[in-house]
């Protein structure tokens, strides 16, 4: 390490910035999406007994869940060697981690031929998705945001989010695709492994990318300085634990509202609104193009006005939404549906586009791989990975608007994490509030 600390590395360009950061995220959650779909529409009958298909359906939403307990693991992992080691070889490393186990899951046997060990084996593989994506995240948002030129910080943020919209659309449109060209049974047997086994084209192309990268300014400044602590886990723990529970809770309103929109919406929408599939998909579809469309318009507000007030503003929106889950999503009728859909997804994207971004600046570069990581992998935790689960009990037990109170109280509690956070100078850095 002594020889980088005497010349620095040429500066990445920005066009290769921004498409490594955003091929990466696009690789890894259409990855992880492909899995949720699935988690919906095959795993239920093709991995757990047959039976009751409500139990199978909640056990396969559980084995979902799985990944959300391990990816603040591939926090601590993954961060430990982006804030040590660097963050190109870190994120070369989740990449490979992510994308393995996606192909693995794509050619394991079903519950029919090797019984219970089908359900382990992809347990197992849904939790290297998760270690995987848990340390993916937070280095694809410093390598754009670490590149960023003064001002544009949020900008740069938002081009690893918007792996979330393009890698939800792929996977919503290559399994809608298969529904349109397959039959059931086909589809059962084979059909749902192409997304999988196909995800390793994506992986070569985002390895090829991001090997060509080379080190952020704002790393190379620890090296240079001297600045890398020992155990960086550790030192988020003890010197920022105010940053870490309300960069948590800031984002918690973000992933249960993602995950009530897409994973939850497909199950009850295939259920107990009578859709088929391929009807319920294609709303979906159609419903995560505005996703991506304001994803941008957010990093521009978050920019002019300041990530915290652009949340807050939003975090309130969220919590207004909510109350409108039972009387459109639970009309029935597909224009509401739509509309419904529709506004979710406006509502995502106002709110992602600049999370990455705010929960970057809330530590200082020494352990910000690692810190930024573990606030949105703990977040997922609480917000997404027992959100379906959650919500297919309160709606079956108790109606489908408590799951919009679910939504609405998230909301509120997001919302006073984002006003108990100080407020920092437009585009600055936490470590320099």
């Amino acid at each position: 390490m002594s020889g980088a600390a005497t010349h620095a590395p040429a500066r990445n360009r920005p066009a290769t910035v921004l498409f490594a950061s955003l091929i990466g995220t696009t690789i890894e959650f259409f990855d992880f999406y492909i899995y949720a779909t699935a988690a919906v529409l095959v795993f239920p009958k093709l991995f757990f007994p047959a039976g009751d298909a409500a139990a199978a359906t909640l056990q396969s939403l559980a084995t979902f869940a799985i990944a959300f307990f391990a990816r603040p693991v591939g926090s601590a992992v993954f961060g430990h060697f982006g804030d040590r080691v660097g963050r190109k070889a870190t994120l070369v490393a989740a990449l490979l981690t992510m994308g393995l186990s996606t192909v693995v899951i794509g050619l394991l046997p079903t519950y029919a031929t090797i019984g219970t060990a089908a359900p382990l084996l992809l347990a197992l593989c849904r939790f290297g998705q998760g270690l995987g994506l848990g340390g993916e995240w937070g280095g694809a948002v410093l390598l754009a945001t670490e590149n960023a030129p003064p001002g544009k910080r949020a900008w740069y943020g938002m081009f690893p989010q918007l792996g979330a919209p393009i890698g939800f659309f792929l996977s919503s449109g290559v399994f809608l695709l298969l529904s349109g060209t397959l039959s059931d049974a086909e589809f059962l047997r084979y059909g749902w492994r192409i997304p999988f086994l196909a995800s390793s084209l994506l992986v070569l192309v985002g390895l090829y990318v991001r090997l060509k990268i080379t080190e952020t300014p704002d790393f190379q400044a620890v090296l240079d300085r001297n600045e890398r602590v020992k155990l960086p886990v550790a030192a988020v723990f003890a010197d920022h634990p105010r940053a870490l529970v309300l960069g948590t809770l800031a984002a918690l309103a973000t992933f249960v509202v993602f995950y009530l929109m897409t994973v939850f919406a497909l199950s009850w929408g295939t259920s107990a609104l009578g859709y088929s599939r391929q009807t319920f998909l294609l709303l979906q579809l159609g419903a995560i193009v505005f996703f991506g469309l304001t994803i941008p318009i957010a990093a521009v507000l978050a920019d002019r006005h300041g990530r915290r007030a652009a949340m807050i503003l939003v975090s309130v929106g969220l919590a207004l939404f909510g109350l409108l889950f039972g009387p459109m999503f639970g009309s029935g009728k597909l224009t509401l549906v739509a509309l419904f859909l529709v506004l979710g997804q406006c509502l995502i994207g106002l709110t992602y586009g600049p999370l990455g971004t705010l929960l970057s600046e809330l530590f200082p570069p020494e352990v910000r791989y690692t810190g930024a990581s573990l606030t949105f992998n703990l977040s997922g935790i609480l917000g997404a990975s027992l959100a379906p689960y959650v919500a297919t009990w309160l709606a079956t037990n108790y109606g489908l608007q408590t799951v919009g109170w679910y939504l609405s109280a998230a909301s509120v509690i997001s919302l006073v994490a984002l006003l108990l956070t100080a407020p920092a100078p437009r585009g600055a850095p936490a470590a320099a509030r």
